[in-house]
This record gives structure tokens, sequence and C-alpha cells, in this order.
């Protein structure tokens, strides 16, 4: 946290000689003072994202190597190419299927190396995502779920009386499938860990599912995702799932200003439950807002005609008439 603190102030500002004289420079100050070379993130999940997007706006070079077919891939095909598209539009060199190696040099990194490529770098931020410390759980004879994270009942009380569980170290139930999913994001921690402090007060609180749902800021786009997208997840979970894509306005056509939102939506073909959805649209307009009409339908189960009457707010500033999400809503029920 210290070096990421250094790092966010040191390409805040110019590198002037008065600010490299400043006497709070740490060892990433440092380092950066020598680094005018291009930098390798590894990892193209929101972390890496979004580094790549504090990076190259202060004019360092930036080289994304993500080791699947795209980007961002819990959210929708969609969305992970509108997102690859406006990276690149920003200069950032996006290298997917791109299985790093090797961060090759000897007293520094000099280069990301992959199975078919070298690419010289000076610095490299890897965000690859995390895996749950349990070390101390199991030594304790907690025990692990099926997903590696440490599994809690509803009340987030682990196979120990007494012993309760919350946040990046535990798992917690989906509210599509039923079933235990790792999910560690900081909502939910908050929310399990308030629901112990009220258990262990003397007021029974249960912990509540969790949807998966997330945000991520791309230069001047928004993203965001809740529920199931992916086909052979919600086949697995027993679903038969239908997937359609809208383009829709984000305010009315004759207010000034205003942009896109793309919606995908992936619903059951036979009952037509929401499963998940994907927003993105211009930063500001609203991708992020709308998931949590999103986020209502899918943890309560309905079904995309029930969401297609919901009672979303209009005014011309913020919104068309119908809400992209009515919209795709509609969509998706005329395609079951």
């Amino acid at each position: 946290m210290s070096d990421g603190k250094e790092l966010r102030e040191y390409v805040g500002r110019a590198r002037s000689e008065d600010d490299l004289q400043q006497p709070d420079r740490g060892p990433a100050c440092e380092f950066l003072e020598t680094c005018n070379g291009p930098v390798g993130i590894v990892g193209g999940g929101y972390i890496g994202v979004e580094m790549a997007e504090a990076l190259a706006a202060n004019d360092f070079e930036v080289h994304l190597f993500q080791r699947g077919d795209r980007v961002l891939k819990s959210f929708s095909e969609a969305t992970s190419e509108a997102v690859l598209d406006h990276l690149s539009e920003r200069n950032v060199a996006v290298n997917l299927n791109a299985e790093v190696e090797e961060l090759a040099g000897s007293d520094a990194v000099e280069a990301v190396v992959t199975s078919d490529d070298r690419v010289p770098v000076e610095m490299v931020l890897v965000g690859t995502g995390v895996r749950p410390r349990t070390e101390l759980a199991e030594e304790a004879g907690i025990e692990l779920g099926e997903t590696g994270a440490i599994a809690a009942d509803a009340y987030r009380e682990t196979n120990l009386p007494d012993v309760y569980a919350a946040g990046d170290c535990a798992e917690a139930e989906h509210v599509v499938t039923g079933e235990p999913t790792y999910v560690p994001l900081a909502l939910t921690a908050n929310r399990h860990g308030r629901a112990i402090g009220r258990t262990v007060a003397g007021t029974p609180t249960e912990g509540g599912g969790v949807a998966g749902t997330a945000a991520v800021k791309a230069f001047e786009m928004e993203a965001a995702r809740t529920g199931i997208l992916d086909h052979r997840t919600a086949r697995e979970a027993g679903f038969d799932p239908v997937t359609e894509t809208v383009d829709a306005k984000s305010r009315a056509g004759y207010y000034p200003a205003g942009g896109t939102v793309t919606v995908t939506l992936t619903a059951d073909r036979e009952s037509g439950r929401v499963l998940g959805g994907s927003l993105t649209s211009e930063y500001g307009e609203g991708a992020v807002h709308r998931s949590h009409a999103l986020v209502g339908g899918v943890t309560e189960g309905i079904t995309v005609d029930e969401l297609s009457d919901y009672d979303l707010a209009y005014a011309p500033p913020f919104n068309t008439t119908w809400d992209p999400v009515l919209t795709a809503a509609k969509v998706l029920d005329g395609h079951l």
C-alpha cells in the first residue's frame, strides 16, 4: 500500500528538480526517478485495467498482458470488446492470449517474456487475482469450502462454534445458483462483518448472498456487471442461458450531450429469469448506476418480463423514457 501511495503521488506531479529533492521520497519514488521507459502490467482484470489508465494518463508507455482471449473476462463479451477498443485508442498495447513465462532481468526487470514474445520494460505491476489465505483457519481445524475459501453458514459461522469468517478469506452463497462462490470484494466483507457483529452482540443476522456485482473505469469509459453471464457457468447451474445485447441512448435525444449505453442481459430460456447483466457507457453516462436495477432483479430472481415493467426514473437530463435496461429487457423477452 505504501508503494502504491508513493507511485500515485509521484506520477501526479511534474518531474521537476524541485519535486525530486523533496525529503519524503520513498523507494518507489527513487525507482521511478530512473524509470522513463515502458511499463508492463500482468493481468487484464479490474486492477490491470485501472493501472493501465493511471500510468498511460501520466505519459508512461503501457503494455498489458492477459492470459485469456479478452480483458475483464467476468463481464460480457460486448463489454470486454468495448473496453479493449478503448484501451487501444488510448495507446495501451494489450497482449491477449499472452501467458507470461518470465520477468527477465538481473538486478532489475528488463523484459516481460511470453510464450511467443519478449517485450522490453523497466517496471512491472502484477494484478493476476487473489487466493484466500486460510493457513491459520486450517491449523485451527476450520473447514474450507469447495472454492478453497473458508466455509460458513448463513450467519457466517464456521464448523467451529462461535468462530465466524467474513471477507476475502471466506466463501459466500451466490444469489443465482444458491451455491458457494468466492467473490472477494469490499462490500461483501463489510456486509458480512457487520452481520457477524450483530450476531455476536445478541441479534442473529444473516450475512446475505452475493451476485458478483462489480464496476470499473477505463479512461472515458465505465462498465459494470452482476450475476451470471458465462453460458457454461449458467448451464452447470441448471439453466439454459440466452443473451441479448442492446445499444440505447443515455439521455433524451433532444437534450444536449448524452451518449450510448450498451446493455447485455442473460436470462434462462424456460423460466425467463434474469441471470445476469453487463453494461458499458461513456464515463458519466450511467452504466454503473443503471446496473443497480439489475442487481435487484438478479437478487430477487425476477423474469425479464417483470424487469421490463420496472418503474425507473425518467427526466431528459438523466435518461430516455425507456431506460436502456428496460429496452434490453423488452428485447430479450421478445426473443424468449
